[in-house]
């Protein structure tokens, strides 16, 4: 995925070039920054005005920034990504100014294809790159999805950039395992997608329902694959310790920057990211995260021995060992 971001932005913009992005507190990918792959190219990045309350870019405040800085790209999309970005009511803006529209669907690729997210080229994105391992199901990699824009001569220098500028070859049995991942994302996508927004929304209700501050409640918690936990209140290190206490009881997820953190809090930043699409994948449903939900608490709010939460979380687990929404075993059953 950052490679595909690192081509479009070789591609498509010159040093000194105006981008608007996603901030890293924000949930924008470090490939967006100044220290990322936008650095790398030169840009001049500048970031979007955010509603912390929406928890999404400020519509009204972003307008009258596309129109200020006439920049040569805007980016939508990140890794913290709990709803839709406004594509459909700031794209016709960024026109107007003559930039490209860029949408990161690097984590939500698969509710996109699954049709449960959002759709960002009819919205008006003219390139979506992403990764083909995340919501997605896919081998490790990148893609650039794009519908023709402009000249011929834009995209022969997007081409260029991709090769020889970021990779040299392709990998045929990525190219295998993606084929094969489309083909039964096509059969099973939409189920699949489906039922991950459903899980997730389900194991944000537990959360709070266990005392966990969850992010979003006012707009029903998520609408992708991901939930948002605050955890500052539960110690001064905050997900930084959070997440390293989890992992111990045997439930991987990161810590991550929320909104209103700045950028020193890298290390001890607010907040949890907990993705649900790999849970989903192994066949597990609604009442499944409420174990889930009630693990974490043993851990976070009872101050249970991890070690001890463990032997419950691997039990827990062992009862999923089938991979779902695929031809290997369809669909999964609710007992």
């Amino acid at each position: 995925g950052t490679n595909a971001n690192q081509a479009v932005f070789f591609g498509l913009t010159q040093p000194g070039d105006k981008a608007i992005v996603l901030h890293t507190s924000h949930g924008g990918h470090i490939s967006h920054m100044p220290f990322g792959a936008a650095g790398m190219r030169g840009l001049e990045v500048h970031t979007w005005p955010f509603d912390n309350e929406e928890f999404n870019i400020d519509v009204d405040k972003a307008e009258k920034l596309i129109r200020e800085l006439e920049p040569k790209i805007v980016v939508f999309g990140g890794s913290l990504f709990p709803f839709p970005h406004p594509v459909k009511e700031l794209a016709p803006v960024a026109k107007e100014v003559g930039a490209y529209v860029m949408y990161d669907g690097a984590h939500v690729l698969g509710l996109i294809a699954g049709k449960q997210f959002q759709d960002p080229l009819r919205e008006g994105a003219d390139i979506i790159t992403a990764s083909t391992h995340k919501t997605f199901p896919g081998p490790q990699g990148g893609v650039i999805i794009y519908k023709r824009f402009g000249e011929t001569e834009e995209i022969a220098k997007l081409q260029w950039a991709i090769f020889p500028g970021v990779l040299s070859n392709h990998h045929l049995h990525h190219m295998a395992g993606k084929t094969l991942t489309a083909a039964e994302m096509l059969e099973y996508g939409e189920k699949y997608a489906r039922q991950i927004i459903k899980n997730a929304k389900a194991l944000a209700e537990a959360l709070a329902e266990e005392g966990f501050k969850v992010i979003g409640e006012d707009k029903g918690y998520t609408e992708s694959h991901q939930v948002i936990v605050d955890v500052s209140d539960l110690h001064p290190a905050a997900g930084g310790w959070a997440a390293p206490l989890l992992e111990e009881a045997g439930i991987i997820l990161n810590k991550n920057l929320l909104p209103w953190d700045p950028l020193e809090k890298v290390n001890e930043p607010s907040g949890l990211r907990i993705g649900v699409q790999e849970m989903t994948r192994v066949g597990m449903f609604e009442d499944d995260m409420k174990e889930i939900a009630h693990f974490m608490k043993r851990v976070l709010i009872d101050k249970e021995d991890p070690k001890k939460v463990r032997r419950d979380v691997y039990g827990f687990r062992a009862e999923f060992q089938k991979v779902y929404y695929s031809f290997d075993h369809g669909l999964p059953l609710k007992e």
